[in-house]
C-alpha cells in the first residue's frame, strides 16, 4: 500500500498540476505566443512530483524486500512513508496547478509578475519535496 500510495497520489498531483497549468498556457498562447516557453515552468515543476513518487516507491519496495516484511512495524513504516510522499505531492500538485494557471494568465498580461510566479512555484514545489524527504527519513 505504501508503494501504491506514493505512486498514485504523486502522479495525481502531477497530472492535476500539469492539466491546470496547461489551461493557463493555452490562454497565454492566444495572447502572446513569444511567452509560451517561459510559461512552461509550472508544467515542468508539476512533472517533477511524479518523480518524487517513483523515488519513494522504489525505496519502499527495496525496504520491504530487504527487511522482514512480516513484522507489522515495517509494514506501517512503509505505508506511512508512501502516504507522506504521495499526499504531499498531491497537495503540491494542487497548489502548482492553481497558482500556475493564475500566474501564467497574469504573465500574459504583464512581464512584471514573472518573478513572483516563479517564487510561488518554488514554494508550492517545496511542499512535495518536504514530503519526499520525510518519507526517505521514515524508510
Amino acid at each position: 500500500m505504501g508503494v501504491a500510495s506514493a505512486l498514485v497520489f504523486a502522479n495525481l498531483g502531477s497530472a492535476y498540476g500539469t492539466a491546470k497549468a496547461g489551461v493557463g498556457i493555452a490562454s497565454l498562447g492566444v495572447i502572446d505566443q513569444a511567452k509560451v516557453i517561459k510559461g512552461l515552468i509550472p508544467i515542468i515543476m508539476a512533472g517533477i512530483l511524479g518523480v518524487y513518487g517513483i523515488i519513494v516507491a522504489v525505496l519502499v519496495n527495496n525496504k520491504l524486500k530487504s527487511a522482514n516484511a512480516s513484522v507489522p512495524y515495517v509494514g506501517y513504516q512503509c505505508l506511512g512513508a508512501g502516504l507522506c510522499c504521495g499526499l504531499s505531492a498531491l497537495a503540491s500538485g494542487l497548489a502548482i496547478g492553481v497558482a500556475g494557471d493564475a500566474g501564467v494568465r497574469a504573465y500574459a498580461q504583464t512581464d512584471g509578475i514573472f518573478v513572483g510566479m516563479i517564487v510561488m512555484m518554488i514554494f508550492a514545489e517545496a511542499i512535495g519535496l518536504y514530503g519526499m524527504i520525510i518519507s526517505i527519513i521514515v524508510t
